[in-house]
């Protein structure tokens, strides 16, 4: 079986089914890798291009944002990098006013037991994280 590293803008085309073309062809490449007939690999590059673009250009709220793109996570045929820090972020995301970048920081910095430096006030409402702004 084929694996191929997917672009943000086929996970957009599928997301939205906003373009008469493209998104014909992406539901039909998702169907495929349902199938068993090929493995997407998103990286965590392009879920959190995907959550940027459809809250900027789409104005999807988060929770549909960190709904879909769970989904997404879970779909057969469908792998992901780091699933359980994508999946913590996405909880981050949909909780928080916070950007899908420093959600998927607090996710890491509370998985990993690391404290976060950071100017950032954000960061102190994650159970988990602990931030410290850098001292002179």
């Amino acid at each position: 079986m084929a694996r191929v590293l997917l672009d943000t803008n086929v996970i957009v085309r599928f997301l939205t089914g906003d373009h008469p073309t493209h998104s014909p062809r992406s539901r039909t490449l998702f169907a495929r890798a349902a199938a068993g007939d090929v493995t997407l690999v998103v990286t965590d590059l392009a879920m959190a291009e995907t959550a940027w673009g459809l809250q900027s250009f789409y104005s999807l709220d988060r929770d549909a944002i960190s709904a879909a793109l769970k989904d997404l996570i879970d779909s057969a045929g469908i792998e992901v990098e780091n699933k359980a820090t994508l999946l913590s972020a996405l909880r981050n995301f949909a909780q928080t006013d916070v950007n899908f970048v420093d959600a998927y920081h607090a996710a890491v910095a509370a998985a990993k037991s690391f404290a976060i430096v950071s100017f950032d006030r954000d960061f102190d409402q994650f159970a988990g994280v602990k931030r410290v702004e850098p001292q002179n």
